[in-house]
């Protein structure tokens, strides 16, 4: 193994997790950080080598890989596993890991206040949340809020036929780009004293399902229109559409919470660990827009 290197970045072939390398990249030299992979064999691990940052296997399943991939790294970051359900004992895994190995900060990819949230998800969160507090390691939180990427999945159905449905009522949302996410997790990760500190990170503007419906239309010149319906609705519509009923549970139960202004924040941190406002969604719905084939040319239809 080369030298030890500063930065520890897990679950770094992931989307939120290349963001950070790359965001290190332009405060660190590649030296100084080492990226966690479950597979070092993959495109996005091969071209990080490419740039000079070491790859190692670090897989939150498999405890004796953390504990070698941990070695002699002094700060980490702990980027939230997919694998909803298996979180609690992954993530667990990863804190034990660094408590052996000396690290000196933990900074962990939380959930928008994860402690008050009736998310589902928030459970994982919350857990983890404890289990960094009663391992005795500096750590510092960094409660994201939703992608805006997140939302656009739904917008390819929506401009076919005319019509988004959710149940998200007049809830607000406060999202930004994953790259936004990405730079402020740098930003902790590469300096300043953060240890201690809690950081609601969401986006500058917010806005309803129905008002990103009306911004997604008025983007794409075509009219579509916002159904909203109860949760359990919602749920058995997703399922009749052919999605499988855990996706369909939590597409309801996000937007049950979107209701309840889950995923609204007006605080504001995440554009000052930035130094500048965060990513606008207009920005983002075009920007799918413009790479999405057109609806009427899908010939999966």
């Amino acid at each position: 193994m080369s030298s030890s290197p500063e930065l520890f970045v897990t679950g770094a072939t992931g989307q939120l997790g290349r963001l950070v390398i790359d965001a290190l990249l332009e405060r660190l030299p590649a030296g100084a950080l080492a990226a966690g992979a479950r597979d070092p064999s993959k495109d996005a691990a091969l071209a990080m080598r490419e740039k000079g940052v070491e790859v190692r296997l670090a897989d939150y399943a498999r405890p004796e890989t953390l504990e070698t991939a941990l070695i002699g790294v002094d700060r980490l970051l702990l980027i939230s596993g997919s694998e909803i359900g298996q979180r609690r004992q992954q993530h667990r895994n990863v804190i034990a890991a660094a408590r052996n190995a000396g690290v000196s900060l933990v900074a962990y990819t939380s959930g928008l206040h994860a402690d008050t949230s009736p998310l589902f998800v928030a459970d994982e969160h919350r857990d983890t949340e404890a289990a960094l507090a009663e391992s005795g390691l500096p750590f510092v939180l960094l409660r994201n809020g939703w992608y805006s990427e997140v939302f656009t999945w739904r917008l390819p159905l929506a401009l076919k036929t005319g019509t988004l449905i959710g149940a998200a009522g007049e809830g607000r949302i406060s999202p930004a780009a994953r790259a936004d996410y990405a730079e402020a997790a740098a930003a902790v990760l590469a300096g300043g004293d953060h240890a201690g500190r809690t950081y609601e990170l969401a986006g500058d503007t917010s806005f309803t399902l129905a008002e990103l419906v009306s911004l997604a239309s008025e983007i794409a010149g075509k009219p579509i229109a916002y159904k909203d319906m109860t949760p359990d609705e919602l749920k058995a519509s997703a399922i009749n559409a052919g999605l499988p009923e855990m996706f369909a549970l939590m597409l309801s139960g996000t937007d049950a919470g979107i209701a309840k202004d889950a995923l609204f924040d007006n605080g504001g941190a995440l554009a000052r660990l930035n130094g500048r406002p965060t990513t606008p969604i207009q920005s983002t719905i075009r920007s799918f827009i413009q790479s999405s084939p057109s609806p009427q040319s899908d010939s999966r239809s």
